[in-house]
């Protein structure tokens, strides 16, 4: 770098000669070359101008200008080459030393190192047989290690440990198979090891086509005992109720003195309802419920990494085994085969529920649904075939309960049912049909035996049985022992076939899906009472009573069979649930009102028979009589000693209210007798004397109304002696002194209502009488005429101008 900068100061003091544009030229070239610069611009510039001398004249010049800057530089160093050239004279004689010095060194070195290098062959000689043995104890350790693996193997296979078994072989395989110094354990290590896994694979796929088949006895046990469960939860809710309705009914009853209380019992909780339902890792063995072969096997197979095909093999023979249980044999009729049928997939899919929480993804959600959609696909059709061919309400009744069953069991699993208790419903009105149909033939068979005897209960069970448990009781005193009821044992027959008929319609739509099933129940019943049981009461009475006594019992029977409606009402609500003021606000006319109106009309016929005999008595009557009958006419004696003989014996049986009805039309028909016997051809004329005759007649039949006043009340008394309207009407429009009040509106409709203006007018003309006393004088021809008489003439005119 000096060398260089005092180039570049020189270069400008050579250039102080010759012209100003020589000079440039000199100092660019000059600077060109200190600068390390391209000449070829230089070069190529004078070639053109046609003048290379004057460079090669400037270079010539640029390098004498340089020499002399050498030849300054050497005189400045000269001084210090002199001295390097000493020093390096003396360093070759120490060079020499050196050498001489190495050569003795090395020779000493000679003598002594030999024996160090035999020495050190025999290390490393020594050193290389021991690493052969390391070599060959390591190789045997390894062989010794490998060894204990297979040994630990075999054992665990013999033991039946195939997941260990398995674990050893892998670490076989990972640890040991390519480390092996031997080459024949690693040919037999390459040859066993998939034969001992093919081994294992064969063995834990026997059991568990061994636990294919005992899962099958294990789910029909499992569903059993479920639905079992599940009935007895059911009947104890039903315990609870009934007693809930005793003490409603005691409540309703104001009994004093009475406790009650609801025990609740503690559920279980179903069978695997629980994550803590007794199962340990898998199994349950209080109900023989062992899913660890499945789990094993599920395990075993995942280890050797066939875990989707074993899924699909676990799924597709559980698909095959419950395509088996759909299968319904003609041998077995299916009501005795249909527990088992449905126990057997209720079983089922409450193992497969088990699986699906607990088995770590050996089933999924969708495949157990599509199962289960597939299984309520077929139990519905066979429901449906099974259904459309039984004729027996009891059969229907017996499969819906255990069908409803098994929808309560497996609701708690998750299973939706709906479409199970639709088809129940679908048959509803199949099963009612055949229920009337059985309670028809049961009703016709109690009807048939009915000896139209009052029934004699001797003990207080029997009365209990037979009255307070239809609630049949007039009053809540218990009567003494033996008791002769008013009715006959026909009642308490009919009661209990209604009872039943209500229970087993009740018990149908239970736990069908509907809660508010009342009304349908309240249907089939209307159609029980109105349709079955009171056509059968009117074939009865139409058929097979005779005689007074019977159509007296037989009406009797309705009045309390008018009771016992209320107690079926009232029953079917509380079976249904519902409030009995819901159902004494909704209720309707008595639902057996014909076979009661024929009863009693039949009754009605019989006395109104049977009086038509003592009336035929009427014809001795002494119509043109001098004085009036003061103690009544002979017929009217006798129609009310049998009336009385009636009434004593007819309270006894029949309420106040039938009697009543049955004594008012009879006591209406005396009075049509009357009035028809005045009215009719037999009777050509009468006087006044007859009329006062049949007035006490009248009167006579009116005090026998007033005596049965300690049987009926006030109204009632008045009602029966209202029956004889027509004819008390007719007699005191006879004996009145004013007749033409008849045309009067008013007083025709307070005083004469029941009278018929045609009646009047024919039995009006016959009347004669030649008594000043009463309507004037019918004797002579120029007498005055009595007024009365006078009047009634000109009612007759005025009543058959209207007509």
């Amino acid at each position: 770098m000096q060398s260089t900068r005092s180039r570049r100061k020189v270069a400008p003091a050579a250039a102080d000669g010759g012209d100003s544009g020589d000079k440039l030229e000199q100092l660019l070239l000059s600077s060109a070359i200190c600068n390390g610069e391209d000449l070829g611009p230089f070069v190529r510039k004078v070639f053109a101008s046609g003048r290379p001398e004057t460079l090669l004249h400037h270079l010539r010049h640029f390098a004498r200008s340089k020499e002399s800057e050498i030849e300054e530089v050497c005189k400045s160093h000269y001084q210090d080459f002199i001295l390097a050239v000493d020093d390096l004279r003396s360093l070759l004689s120490d060079v020499d030393s050196l050498k001489s010095s190495l050569s003795d060194s090395k020779s000493r070195l000679q003598s002594v190192g030999g024996p160090l290098l035999s020495s050190l062959d025999s290390f490393v000689e020594a050193q290389n047989v021991s690493k052969n043995v390391n070599s060959a104890l390591q190789s045997v350790i390894l062989c010794i290690k490998l060894t204990e693996i297979c040994l630990r193997a075999n054992l665990h296979l013999s033991n039946g440990s195939f997941y260990m078994a398995l674990k050893c072989l892998d670490s076989i395989e990972n640890e040991f198979q390519d480390k092996t110094p031997s080459s024949t354990l690693k040919r037999m290590l390459e040859r066993k090891i998939p034969e001992i896994r093919s081994h294992i694979e064969r063995k834990i796929s026997k059991e568990f086509g061994d636990w294919l088949v005992d899962i099958r006895v294990v789910s029909r046990n499992l569903g059993q005992l479920a639905i079992g469960q599940a009935s007895a939860a059911r009947q104890r809710e039903e315990d609870l109720r009934i007693k809930q309705r005793q003490a409603e009914e005691q409540s309703r009853l104001s009994l004093r003195g009475c406790v009650y209380a609801l025990e609740e019992d503690d559920d279980d909780g179903g069978l695997g309802g629980d994550e803590n339902d007794g199962y340990s890792n898998g199994n349950n063995g209080l109900f023989g419920f062992d899913l660890t072969p499945l789990y094993r096997a599920c395990h075993i197979h995942q280890t050797l990494g066939l875990e989707e095909r074993f899924k699909q093999y676990y799924f597709e023979n559980r698909k095959l085994q419950l395509t088996s249980d759909f299968q319904v044999t003609s041998m077995t009729p299916f009501l005795e085969s249909h527990q088992t049928f449905f126990a057997q997939i209720a079983g089922f899919f409450i193992i497969e529920d088990r699986i699906l929480r607990t088995g770590g993804g050996l089933v999924s959600k969708m495949e157990v649904e599509n199962l289960w959609e597939t299984a309520v696909s077929k139990m519905c059709s066979v429901l449906e075939d099974q259904f459309s061919r039984m004729q027996t309400a009891n059969h229907l009744l017996l499969i819906k309960d255990y069908v409803s069953l098994l929808g309560v069991t497996l609701r708690r699993y998750g299973y939706p049912v709906d479409a199970l208790l639709n088809v129940l419903s679908k048959h509803r009105d199949k099963y009612h049909e055949l229920l009337l149909s059985d309670c028809r033939k049961q009703i016709a068979e109690a009807l048939a035996a009915d000896k139209f005897e009052q029934m004699l209960m001797k003990k207080e069970y029997e009365y209990s049985m037979n009255v307070l448990s239809f609630q049949l009781q007039a009053s809540d005193i218990v009567p003494a022992f033996p008791y002769v009821a008013p009715f006959s044992s026909t009642v308490p027959d009919c009661c209990r076939i209604v009872r039943s008929f209500i229970e087993d319609s009740v018990s149908f739509m239970s736990f069908g899906g509907q809660l508010d099933f009342y009304d349908v129940v309240k249907k089939y019943l209307d159609r029980l009472l109105g349709e079955v049981l009171d056509g059968a009461l009117l074939k009865l009475i139409s058929s097979s009573v005779h005689g007074v006594s019977q159509a007296m019992q037989v009406a009797a029977n309705m009045a309390v069979l008018e009771r016992a409606c209320d107690f079926f009402f009232r029953h079917a609500a509380q079976l249904s649930g519902i409030p009995l003021r819901m159902v004494e606000r909704g209720r309707k006319q008595f639902p057996l009102s014909k076979a009661r109106d024929a009863a009693e009309d039949m009754l009605s016929g019989m006395l109104k028979r049977k009086v038509d005999g003592f009336m035929t008595l009427i014809e001795n009557v002494n119509w043109m009589t001098d004085e009036a009958s003061q103690g009544g006419n002979e017929y009217v004696n006798e129609v009310i000693i049998y009336l009385e003989t009636l009434v004593s014996t007819a309270q006894q049986i029949l309420p106040p209210q039938v009697l009543k009805r049955v004594l008012q039309d009879v006591l209406s028909h005396i009075s049509e007798k009357i009035v028809g016997a005045l009215f009719g051809d037999s009777v050509k004329r009468f006087n006044v004397n007859a009329i006062m005759g049949i007035d006490v007649d009248i009167r006579l039949l009116e005090s026998f109304a007033d005596n049965l006043s300690p049987v009926f009340s006030e109204g009632d008394t008045n009602q029966l002696k209202n029956a004889l309207a027509e004819s008390r009407q007719l007699v005191n429009l006879l004996l009145s002194n004013h007749p033409e009040n008849f045309l009067n509106p008013v007083i025709r409709e307070k005083s004469y209502n029941a009278l018929d203006y045609r009646k009047v007018v024919t039995i009006s003309e016959k009347l004669r009488d030649s008594s000043d006393r009463l309507f004037g004088t019918f004797g002579s021809r120029g007498a005055k005429q009595n007024p009365k008489k006078k009047s009634l003439d000109a009612l007759i005119k005025r009543l058959k101008d209207v007509s």
